[in-house]
Formats: structure tokens, sequence, C-alpha cells
């Protein structure tokens, strides 16, 4: 097979930490590669390198046989790699069309070669199955249309070598299976492809092969017909992963509960007449496909918007009168479904973020000052407990992982003890084995006695951990059913809007 694609010792570190050691890989024409680890292990600092985001302490990048020049993006584009980013680089204010032609025209050209632009996209559209409107604007289109687009970019400025980064981390399954049909198609028109993901159904599905990064070193490489989902959690981790059983428990009190509630956002109606109810030692189910309301829900549960209609009570009091951070104080958790925009701060300090909800609070704060020495040793404890790797408590929690800002965001709340704990798409971009330790925290949070309100999309997920399941679609709730009437099957057709309830399954 023909070598495109070779990183040579590569070596990165920030600081003290080594988030590459000595890494070398090889891509093959054609070929599809699952680059696999936990989080922060270093795969998408690897492929910022790759693409000229990062420049390497150490190693070197070869594509078709040539040196490329190393922290030049322009450099790796016109060598023919294109990377699609797990969060999304558009311009929601523009349309699909100009987003793709963004940067590929020179400033002082007399007029824009639109006409010419459009013809190529729509044969690439066309010859790969990514289907989309030119002329509608990218803050429009859905999760699924948007990556689309990213695609379409890079394969408009010629792209031979593609790196996506995280590709179904906010896909549903169908448009996750539709996407990996896409990339067998690219493969097999001669495109070669590397994408991160912790999902190993995914990996084992579609990949041809599968690299393993751990602690920033390569430690395994596989034939993906060769290995098992297994194995390669074991290789990611070194060690085996089992995760944790739900036990039967006793609820009891109600601490949330939702009456024929009706929320407006931006003059579109987001819920309709939603009822629900939640107790002690008890996990609530939501399971819907993206867009039908959930974000609205965990936001009303949250404080931060309030019901046109209906009422919503938390630990026996009305929320009409409480603000998000009265919440907090009553033992109310949040993980947000978005942790970038909603669940932390960037360029604030690991330590700042793990306070950021209760800084005006005791411990935290005496005096209208923050007692900073408090602050970073629950910060410590927080990284420590819950394993965050990337940084210490001083270290800005723009440089960590996704997956390890996500358990930041669930470290400090679950710390808290809370009530009720409110957790929207909790292991979104986590590993197995970061996966399987949340699972175990939101079980141990429940068994203390938290009225757990799980949203998410994963069916898996939900059977594993809630005792009741309700389906949103279209902004209403459908009847609430126990677990133990339930399949993946069944969830499905719930989720689609199939909600006939027998008199028994009533809960």
């Amino acid at each position: 097979m023909t070598a495109v694609l070779s990183l040579e010792h590569i070596t990165k570190r920030f600081g003290d930490f080594a988030a590459n050691d000595d890494v070398s890989l090889t891509l093959h024409r054609g070929e599809l590669v699952a680059l696999l680890g936990e989080n922060g292990a270093g795969k998408t600092t690897l492929m910022n390198i790759l693409f000229g985001h990062y420049v390497p302490d150490a190693g070197r990048v070869l594509v078709a046989g040539e040196e490329l020049p190393l922290g030049r993006p322009r450099a790796a584009i016109a060598a023919g790699v294109g990377m699609v980013h797990q969060h999304f680089t558009l311009a929601p204010n523009l349309t699909v069309l100009e987003n793709v032609m963004t940067g590929t025209e020179p400033l002082l050209r007399w007029r824009s070669g639109k006409a010419a632009a459009r013809r190529k996209l729509a044969s690439l559209a066309e010859r790969f199955g990514l289907v989309v409107d030119p002329d509608k604007r990218v803050g429009d289109l859905s999760v699924g249309e948007q990556q689309r687009v990213e695609i379409l970019k890079a394969l408009y400025n010629d792209a031979k070598i593609l790196i996506l980064d995280e590709p179904t981390a906010v896909l549903t399954r169908p448009e996750a299976e539709t996407l990996f049909k896409t990339l067998r198609v690219m493969a097999a028109e001669g495109l070669s492809l590397i994408f991160i993901s912790h999902k190993l159904h995914e990996v084992m599905a579609a990949a041809d092969r599968v690299l393993v990064l751990r602690a920033g070193r390569m430690v395994a490489e596989r034939a993906t017909a060769a290995t098992s989902k297994e194995e390669l959690a074991e290789l990611m981790v070194g060690r085996r992963v089992t995760r944790p059983v739900r036990a039967a428990a006793v609820p009891g009190d109600t601490v949330l509960a939702a009456r024929t509630v009706t929320v407006t956002v931006g003059g579109t109606r987001r819920l309709s007449d939603v009822s629900f109810h939640l107790r002690e030692r008890e996990t609530l189910g939501i399971i819907g496909v993206s867009g039908n309301g959930q974000a609205t829900l965990a936001h009303l549960v949250s404080g931060l918007v309030a019901p046109d209609a209906g009422g919503l009570s938390v630990l026996g009091e009305e929320t009409s009168t409480l603000s998000p951070r009265d919440l907090v104080r009553r033992g109310v958790g949040r993980i947000p479904e978005d942790r970038n925009t909603e669940g932390a701060i960037g360029e604030l300090a690991i330590w700042e973020n793990a306070i950021l909800e209760r800084v005006r609070d005791v411990p935290f704060s005496k005096g209208g000052f923050v007692r900073q020495s408090t602050a970073r040793a629950f910060a410590a404890d927080v990284i420590d407990r819950f394993d965050i790797r990337g940084g210490s408590a001083h270290s800005r929690t723009r440089l960590l992982s996704g997956g390890n800002m996500q358990k930041l965001i669930f470290g400090r709340n679950l710390a808290g003890s809370p009530r009720v704990l409110v957790a929207a798409q909790p292991t979104r971009g986590l590993d197995e084995g970061a996966i399987a330790a949340v699972h175990g925290e939101i079980l141990a949070a429940r068994d203390a006695g938290a009225g757990v309100l799980l949203i998410s999309e994963d069916l898996d997920e939900v059977l594993a951990l809630a005792d009741r399941v309700q389906a949103i679609v279209g902004g209403r709730l459908s009847e609430p059913v126990p677990i133990g009437s339930l399949d993946a099957r069944r969830l499905g057709l719930m989720m689609a809007g199939e909600w006939a309830v027998a008199p028994h399954e009533a809960a």
C-alpha cells in the first residue's frame, strides 16, 4: 500500500506535561484509520501538529514523501490535508457557500467566483452524498448538516487526507451511521482518513486499522478484524474496564416536579404541557433525538428560563422566584449539554472554574474576597477524585481536552452532594474508562439520596442508569415507563413518537 502520510517521532510538551511522547504513525492511500485513547491521551494534540496548529518539540511530518513545514496550516492545506474539528469552525451568519469559499480567494480579486464555486460544491455534494442547501445560513442548519459543511469545506480545498476529531460527538445514531457510510465512500474513492473517537462500536464497524494512544505514547496498533471492543478498551486505559450495574432502590419524597409547563423561547414554543416528577434515590431518564426540547428542559430546571404556563417546584418550593444561584444553593447540580459555552470559561484557571457556581458562598468567599487557598485545595481534590488530566489547579481550562473539561464540570457538582442532579448528555466525548467512572458517580449520587434527571440521546446509557423513562418529541413528554419494560428497540420507537403504554407499564 502507498504511504501518503508519516508522522515520525513526534514529541510535544506543555510545561512539564508530555502531550505526545515519541509518537510515530503511517497512513496509506484509501485507508480509514481510527485513533483511540483516553481523554487527555494526546490524540487531538497530535492531529493539531499534523494540521499546523501546534509546532512539535521534536519530530517531523511527511506528506507523500515530502516534509511538511511545521506550524503552518496553509502549508498543510496546500499539501492536501483537511481537518474537521470537534467544535465546528463555521460562521453561523454566512451561507453554506460563503463558509466553504472563505479563505479561498485573494482579497484584491475584482469579483467573486461564486458561480464556479457553486458548481464545484454541487459536484462534491453529489459525489460523496453530502447533500446541503448552499444558500442556507449555517446558523439555521442542524448539527448533522453543519458537519457536512465542515467536510465539504475540506474537500473543496482538494483534501486528499482528512482528519476528523470526534466526528460523531454531537450526532444522533442515524446521523453517525450516515456519516460513516460517507467516509467509506471517500476511502473507496482514494481519500485517506483518520478519525478520533471514543465510541468503540463505531471504531469496530468503520475502521480498517486502530491506533491506540495512552499517556501520550503509541501503545498498540491493531487490524480491526483482529481485535475486539474489550481488548481496545483495555489497551486505552491499561486495565480491564467494566461498567457499574444499577442496584434496586426505594424512591423517597418528590424533589422535582413539573406540572403542564409550557416554555417559549425567541417566539418559538420549545416545551408544551410538560409534566414529570422526580423522587429521591431515583433516576428519571429523558430520551429523545437532539433538537426536540431537551436543552430547554435542562435550562428550565436550572433556572435559566421561566415557564410561560404551568408550574415547577424544587424540593417543595416553587421556582418562579428562584434564580440559578438560589437553585445551586438549595442543592441543584447541573451538567450542561454544551460544556464550552455553558459549563466552563476557558481562559480561567481550573481552580476558578471549579468554584464558578459557588464563588460567593462559604467556604470559598469571605468578606467579599475569594479564599484562594480553599478554592485551590477543592480543585485539587476534584482533579484527583475524577482523574482530570492535562494540567494542575493553576492551568488554563482551555488546555484541557473536551472529556477532561466534562469531568471537571461533573466533579465540581458531585463534590457538593447535590439533592437534585440535572445531567444533560453527561458522557458526551468521554472515553470508555471515564464513562464507567461517571456512571458509577451518578449511581452513587442516586444511592446517596439524590434525584437524578438524566437527559441523554444514548440508548445504552439510559437503559443502564434510569429507573423510569420519558421520551421527548417536539417539546412534549410521553408518560413515564419503568425501565424493566424497555429495551433498545422500544426506546427507539418512543424517540420516534410511538408512545402507546400498556396500563400495567405506567409509572
